[in-house]
């Protein structure tokens, strides 16, 4: 993936094709499985027909063959979108594929409300239901390019994964090639601050550092930590960053309870780290409607604006 740069809008899906195409022709375990959703898997349909799966929209059966496939001694990744691949197949992901702890990938895209689609296509619970199945990993990628990375450090990883992309049509690389390390478990610092820090992951994170610089112009000083790796947790860096900081703010386009702010706040309880001041920004308890991203995260108050003076007001 050199051939991309800084700034770069990116089609994820199609990094995602290019990488398990890549893979696939020194691995012959590499299968890939959509729920009639495979278009951007074309490539590989026309090299591997025969390590090919499309199960139609029955997300059910595809968690099932994948873990069939990975008892057989091979590494299936699932395509298809989050609240479907999570939600409709919980039983089949947790029963199937977790309690055997198979090596199954399991990749979503439309995270959260970028689907624009209505309650029953937003992923708002997804990070919540996996990050409680045992076994299983918890990533949310926030830059194009890392999935190449996760896809093929995860390659020998015994268990199964949750990857979760936002839209993953258009992503844009927020960090210079080649020069992050993504290794599972461990967060990134993507831009340094003492004054607060705001925890976030997945396609905030590209918000979240741009309005860390504007808040810097006005003499706040905003770390913003990448906490793509959501299971396991880089609960070192947490308490770090509560420590230096002592205000927190998590970001997410998700519940606010039961993702990453809840095991934040459950990190903080483990280890007594008791911050001044501790604030959820994400989706409320409601099923929000139809209707375009921004106009989404605005009208519930996870705009970068409505972040910013949240973080003003703490400060």
């Amino acid at each position: 993936m050199s051939q991309y740069k800084l700034g770069d809008v990116v089609n994820t899906r199609a990094v995602i094709c290019q990488t398990l195409l890549e893979m696939a022709e020194s691995d012959p375990a590499i299968w890939a499985l959509t729920s009639d959703c495979g278009g951007n898997m074309k490539a590989f349909v026309e090299k591997y027909p025969d390590r090919f799966v499309d199960t139609g929209i029955a997300e059910q059966n595809a968690a099932g063959i994948a873990a069939g496939l990975a008892l057989s001694g091979a590494v299936p990744y699932i395509l298809g979108m989050t609240p479907f691949i999570t939600m409709r197949a919980f039983e089949q992901n947790r029963s199937s594929i977790a309690y055997q702890n198979l090596p199954v990938r399991i990749v979503g895209w439309v995270g959260g409300m970028s689907s624009g689609g209505g309650s029953t296509h937003y992923a708002m619970e997804d990070i919540a239901i996996m990050r409680s199945i045992v076994n299983m990993n918890v990533i949310s990628i926030s830059d194009p390019l890392m999935c190449t990375a996760v896809l093929r450090d995860t390659h020998s990883l015994k268990g199964p994964v949750f990857i979760r992309l936002t839209t993953a049509k258009a992503d844009t690389v927020i960090y210079e090639p080649n020069t992050q390390k993504f290794t599972i478990g461990r967060g990134i610092i993507a831009r340094e601050g003492s004054d607060a820090v705001l925890f976030v992951h997945g396609g905030l994170v590209q918000r979240a550092i741009k309005l860390a610089a504007e808040l810097e112009e006005e003499g706040i000083h905003l770390r913003v930590v990448d906490m793509w790796s959501i299971k396991p947790l880089d609960r070192d860096l947490v308490i770090e960053s509560v420590k230096k900081t002592g205000k927190v703010v998590v970001w997410e386009d998700h519940f606010m309870n039961g993702g990453l702010a809840s095991a934040i706040a459950d990190c903080m309880a483990d280890f007594c780290v008791i911050p001044e001041k501790f604030v959820r920004i994400g989706i409320p308890e409601t099923y929000p409607g139809f209707g375009p991203y921004d106009d989404l995260l605005k009208k519930y108050h996870m705009d970068s604006e409505s972040v910013k003076d949240c973080v003003r007001r703490i400060c």
